[in-house]
C-alpha cells in the first residue's frame, strides 16, 4: 500500500466517496453525485498550484546536485546522503526530504535562466530579456484566474502570500496585460484588517452594495480605460470575502492542530533576511496548504533569501547551515501534509529560484550568479514522482543530459491544472491571442 493510501481524516475523502459511489450508488447523475457528496460534507476537489520562490537564487550544487568528487574549491563541505529512492542522493542537511524523495521530482538541468535578480521568470516562465506584449506577460495565477472560475465566491482563485521586498526585482511581476482585476489577493499586512464587517450587518452591507452599483453604472458608461472593470472585480471579491468566514478561517493558523503547526515550524515575518530579501517564514507553506484546501487555485509565496556571495562572517556555508534545516523541515511537512490529506493528486508544488550558483567558491567564500544551469523541485499534481530529471557535468556547471526549460515546467503546471497551454490563449491589450508558454513548450513527459 502506498503512502497516498494512508489518508488521515475523520470523514471519507472525495476519492474514497467516488469509489464507494461507483460500487454501490450506480446510476447517479453528476448533479445527484455532487449533491450527495455535499451532504456527506466532502469538499469538491479542484486542481491547484503552490509556487515557492526561493529569493535570490539557491545553490544547486549544495542542495540537490552535489559533486563530492569535484575539487574542494568546487565541491564545498556538504556530503551527499542517500534517499528512500535507490541511487538518488541529496544534501545531508535534508534528512526529511531524503525520506520523502519518493514524493519528489528533482530537476537538475534547468537551462535558459536569466543572469540577474528578477523574479519574473519564476512566476510566469518567460525570460525577461525577450520581447513581451504591451503591459507585460501575466504571471501564472493571473492566467489561471482568467481561464478558470473561482471554486467559491468567498475564496479568490489567486492568492499571494509573498512579502514585499525592498529590492524591487525580487517581487512578483503582477497580472501584466490581463489588468488589475486579475491581480492576486494579498492577505498579508494591512489587508488582514479589512476582512471583517466590524459591526456592519450583512443586510446593511447589501444595501451599500446596491447603492454603490447605482453610482458605478453612471461612471462605467464614461470609462474607457478598463479601470472600472477592475474595480468591479475587486468590489465583488470584497463583498464575497466580507460575507463569508472561509478565507479568514483558512488564514487563521490558530484553527490548525498545534502539532501540525509544529511540524512546519514558525518564523518571524517582520525579519527580512539580509534586509532586502523575504522573511524566513515556514508557516507560509502551511497557510498555502490551508488556502488550496479552502478553494484557492494558485498560491504563491516567497521564502527567505538565497543570494549568498559570502563576505566577512557571512560565508555561504554558514548561511546554508542556518537555512537548510528549516527549509528541510517545512517543505517536507508540506509534502507529507498534502499526501496525508489526499491532496497530492490535485495540488502541484513547485520550488525554484532565478538561477543557479557558480561552481567555483569565491575568495569571499560565496557562490555568485550562474545562469547556465539551475535546479527545481516539484511534487504532487498526480505526477510520477521519485525521480531525478537531467544531469550536469562533473562540476555542476552545465547540463549534459535532458536540459529542461521554464517553459516545460509551466506547460506541466498548466496541464496539472487541467489547462492545455498550447491550445488555450489569453488576449493582450491589442486583442491578440497569446499562448500561455514560451516557445511552444510541452509538458515534461517524464512525469506524465
Amino acid at each position: 500500500m502506498s503512502a497516498r493510501d494512508h489518508v488521515i481524516t475523520t470523514r471519507p475523502t472525495r476519492r474514497g466517496f467516488l469509489q464507494i459511489g461507483a460500487l454501490g450508488l450506480g446510476g447517479l447523475t453528476l448533479p445527484q453525485l455532487l449533491r450527495a457528496e455535499s451532504s456527506a460534507g466532502i469538499r469538491t476537489s479542484h486542481k491547484s498550484v503552490i509556487m515557492i520562490y526561493l529569493v535570490g537564487g539557491p545553490p544547486h550544487q549544495d542542495m540537490f546536485d552535489l559533486k563530492p568528487n569535484a575539487p574542494r574549491e568546487i565541491a564545498g563541505p556538504w556530503r551527499p546522503a542517500a534517499t528512500n529512492v535507490p541511487g538518488v542522493q541529496i544534501c545531508e542537511a535534508f534528512p526529511r526530504l531524503a525520506r520523502n524523495m519518493d514524493k519528489l521530482v528533482i530537476i537538475r538541468s534547468l537551462v535558459g535562466n536569466q543572469d540577474g535578480h528578477d523574479a519574473i521568470q519564476v512566476f510566469n516562465g518567460r525570460h525577461p530579456g525577450k520581447k513581451a506584449p504591451g503591459g507585460g506577460w501575466p504571471q501564472l495565477g493571473s492566467v489561471v484566474a482568467k481561464l478558470e472560475p473561482p471554486t467559491d465566491p468567498a475564496i479568490p482563485p489567486f492568492v499571494s502570500l509573498c512579502y514585499p521586498c525592498t529590492h524591487g526585482p525580487y517581487n512578483e511581476p503582477g497580472p501584466g496585460f490581463l489588468g488589475t482585476a486579475l491581480s492576486p489577493f494579498r492577505p498579508t499586512g494591512p489587508a488582514r484588517n479589512d476582512m471583517s464587517l466590524r459591526g456592519i450587518t450583512v443586510n446593511r452591507l447589501a444595501d451599500r452594495k446596491t447603492l454603490l452599483k447605482s453610482f458605478d453604472d453612471t461612471r462605467r458608461d464614461a470609462d474607457a480605460s478598463g479601470a472600472m472593470r477592475g474595480m468591479d472585480a475587486f468590489n465583488e471579491q470584497a463583498f464575497g470575502l466580507l460575507t463569508s468566514s472561509r478565507l479568514a478561517d483558512a488564514l487563521d493558523l490558530s484553527k490548525e492542530d498545534p502539532r501540525t503547526v509544529g511540524r512546519y515550524g514558525t518564523g518571524d515575518p517582520t525579519i527580512f533576511m539580509d534586509d532586502n530579501g523575504a522573511p524566513r517564514v515556514p508557516q507560509s507553506m502551511l497557510m498555502a496548504r490551508r488556502l488550496v484546501e479552502a478553494g484557492a487555485r494558485v498560491v504563491t509565496l516567497n521564502y527567505s533569501k538565497w543570494d549568498w556571495h559570502g563576505g566577512a562572517n557571512n560565508s555561504i556555508f554558514k548561511r546554508e547551515a542556518e537555512d537548510f534545516p528549516v527549509f528541510d523541515r517545512c517543505l517536507s511537512a508540506l509534502i507529507e501534509d498534502l499526501h496525508e490529506r489526499g491532496l497530492d493528486q490535485d495540488c502541484t508544488v513547485v520550488v525554484a529560484g532565478e538561477f543557479g550558483r557558480t561552481p567555483r567558491i569565491s575568495a569571499q567564500v560565496g557562490r555568485d550568479h550562474w545562469p547556465q544551469v539551475n535546479c527545481a523541485v516539484m511534487a504532487g499534481g498526480g505526477m510520477r514522482t521519485g525521480q531525478v530529471i537531467g544531469a550536469t557535468d562533473r562540476i555542476a556547471g552545465e547540463a549534459v543530459a535532458r536540459p529542461v526549460t521554464f517553459g516545460e515546467i509551466y506547460a506541466t503546471l498548466y496541464r496539472n491544472l487541467g489547462i492545455d497551454a498550447n491550445r488555450a490563449t489569453v488576449n493582450d491589450l491589442e486583442g491578440r491571442p497569446q499562448h500561455l508558454v514560451e516557445d511552444n513548450s510541452v509538458p515534461l513527459k517524464e512525469v506524465a
